[in-house]
């Protein structure tokens, strides 16, 4: 079972800033300037990152290149009740096309998740973020749920496809340390 997949990915030549991001993680006195590493597998690669007002933000350098490959969100959700942002975060990426398909937006999704974060994802997706949450699924509980009126109701681990037409489904993956049963009682979850 698919989510709506109808996110089209951004054209080549809209360029995202990742130029810019990259000047900035590299000019002191900026904010991003001195960011924490995390090393990835690869030691082509590192991950910077910064906590914003519960927001994290994932900065992928590509060291051989000295360029920015990508970035993810960690986003608060403003659709959800005050119980439920403590450990949920709507993730949103963007990655240069020469970099996708490379397993660093797999690296920065497993990062949040291993923190204990549990993701849920918009009411639409691109086919690489499809893709991407059901290689993550191998590893991590994935399910659906309804999310409506700051009320987050658990659907199952699979669904009609009458249910993941509507704009109400979403799925969840599940972080570390967390079952569904946890979940609930520390969101309210039905």
């Amino acid at each position: 079972m698919e989510l709506r997949i109808d996110v089209p990915q951004a054209p080549p030549w809209l360029g995202g800033g990742f130029d810019a991001l990259h000047e900035r993680l590299h000019t002191p006195g900026d904010r991003l300037y001195g960011l924490p590493r995390i090393p990835m597998a690869d030691p082509k690669f590192q991950i910077r990152w910064r906590e914003a007002d519960g927001e994290f933000y994932l900065y992928v350098e590509d060291l051989s290149r000295k360029c920015l490959a990508g970035y993810t969100v960690f986003n608060r959700m403003v659709e959800l009740g005050r119980r439920a942002d403590r450990c949920i975060r709507a993730p949103h990426s963007k990655y240069q096309l020469q970099y996708q398909r490379r397993g660093l937006a797999s690296a920065v999704y497993k990062w949040a998740l291993d923190k204990g974060f549990c993701l849920m994802t918009g009411a639409r997706q691109s086919p690489g973020a499809n893709a991407l949450w059901h290689a993550l699924a191998r590893r991590h509980q994935l399910g659906y749920v309804e999310l409506r009126d700051k009320a987050i109701t658990y659907l199952g681990r699979e669904v009609s496809q009458v249910v993941l037409d509507s704009l109400h489904t979403r799925m969840l993956l599940l972080g570390k340390d967390w079952t569904v049963g946890r979940l609930s009682e520390a969101t309210g979850m039905s």
